[in-house]
């Protein structure tokens, strides 16, 4: 058996664009990345083949998929379907932290 352990908190933040940091770890079937999203950020749609579960941990961000716009805050969760076009946008002044679980893992993201 292969344990693949880290401290979340030593971890570094990935810069990712401006206004957009990130961590990422990964199993063999799964990558789970905590992003951080600073208002104003620029938003960039995109699609990938993975499913991902958003879980906002904090702040608000109005999570577009396609044409929908869902407005979601603390504790909320919502699943992007694989290659749909998405995209979110920070809402108010405080940035949004969140937790995002991709199926099958994202060899992109080094953990």
């Amino acid at each position: 058996m292969d344990i693949h352990a880290i401290d979340w908190n030593a971890t570094p933040w990935e810069h990712v664009r401006e206004g957009v940091e990130r961590k990422a770890f990964s199993g063999e079937g799964a990558t789970v990345s905590l992003n951080r999203l600073q208002p104003g950020h620029e938003p960039r749609p995109h699609d990938h083949p993975h499913e991902q579960i958003v879980y906002i941990l904090s702040g608000q961000i109005d999570f577009h998929i396609g044409e929908t716009v869902t407005r979601l805050g603390p504790g909320g969760l919502l699943v992007v379907p694989p290659n749909a076009r998405h995209w979110g946008v920070v809402v108010g002044d405080e940035p949004v932290l969140n937790l995002d679980v991709f199926t099958p893992k994202r060899a992109e993201y080094v953990s």
